[in-house]
């Protein structure tokens, strides 16, 4: 196994990791989620120069007579990258104590403010940051300030 097949098997599994993080593992972490909200997608574009970039690597490495491991690698971590960027749903992830947004904790203690944008995004201040919720149907925001207000 040559060092390229080797950072190719670290990239799926780091990615495939990733996908079970965030489908499996974050519904039973902090509690039983409680309200979970599809968001939108962001970065279509970039998703799709990585998996052109991919092609053209299976391309020149059967063109060039390169390893079939390598070629079925680089199949793999296409395979991965279009899950992860055009089939799964991002979602955040209300719990009890808090949420789980783009795969990170913040407790309900941590907001200092929610506000509306005009263009229906979600904006939670926190100390250190801004978190800026999409949602992909406008009425997820009322589940979401019915569930606030239940919380809080």
């Amino acid at each position: 196994m040559t060092l390229t097949d080797t950072v190719l098997v670290l990239c799926i599994v780091a990615l495939l990791g990733w996908a079970i993080y965030d489908e499996v593992i974050l519904d039973r972490l902090k509690g039983k989620t409680q309200l979970a909200v599809p968001l939108l997608r962001r970065g279509r574009a970039d998703s799709l120069i990585f998996v052109g970039l991919l092609a053209i690597l299976i391309y020149n490495n059967i063109t060039a007579q390169g390893a079939m491991l390598t070629t079925c690698l680089l199949g793999g971590l296409a395979l991965v990258a279009i899950y992860l960027f055009w089939f799964r749903i991002p979602v955040v992830r209300f719990k009890a104590t808090g949420l789980y947004f783009a795969g990170s904790w913040t407790e309900y203690n941590h907001i200092k403010a929610m506000n509306l944008s005009e263009d229906g995004v979600l904006v939670m201040e926190l100390a250190q940051r801004r978190l800026l919720i999409r949602v992909k149907n406008i009425d997820d925001l009322e589940k979401i300030y019915k569930f606030m207000v239940n919380t809080q």
